[in-house]
């Protein structure tokens, strides 16, 4: 039964997590905006959303590496395949020493990835009200 629960969750659960990593991405946009040569990336949510659900619908695992305890034990690290591509923005006026950051643009798309991150914490908070309701009837 809850591995149903959970299934029903994995689509929110993938987008919260793409949206926190474009967070990042355009946080660290913010912070280089005065970073000689930084130039500014950001991803295609829509394409990195469709690829980390993938062809059956089931999420890619994160990078995982194991600790060794041992000198004998056999170092092993699974590669993910489920971060984003990132890719440069194409800057509207590039700077004279080479920063493609341009803030108004870093803000819009920073203001824009919060309220919709609100918005799906929102959604997986009423479906979760929703469903202990039913528990508890």
């Amino acid at each position: 039964m809850f591995d149903r629960i959970g299934e029903n969750f994995h689509f929110n659960q993938t987008a919260l997590s793409l949206r926190q990593q474009r967070q990042e991405v355009l946080a660290a946009n913010i912070a280089n905006a005065d970073t000689p040569h930084y130039k500014a990336r950001d991803f295609d949510f829509n394409k990195a959303l469709q690829e980390a659900l993938g062809g059956n619908g089931s999420m890619r695992l994160p990078p995982t590496e194991l600790n060794l305890t041992s000198t004998r034990h056999i170092p092993a690290k699974a590669a993910a395949k489920g971060q984003a591509e990132l890719l440069y923005r194409q800057p509207f006026q590039p700077s004279l020493d080479g920063n493609t950051v341009d803030m108004d643009v870093e803000r819009v798309q920073f203001a824009d990835n919060t309220a919709r991150y609100q918005a799906d914490l929102s959604i997986i908070s009423q479906r979760l009200r929703s469903l202990r309701s039913v528990f508890e009837q």
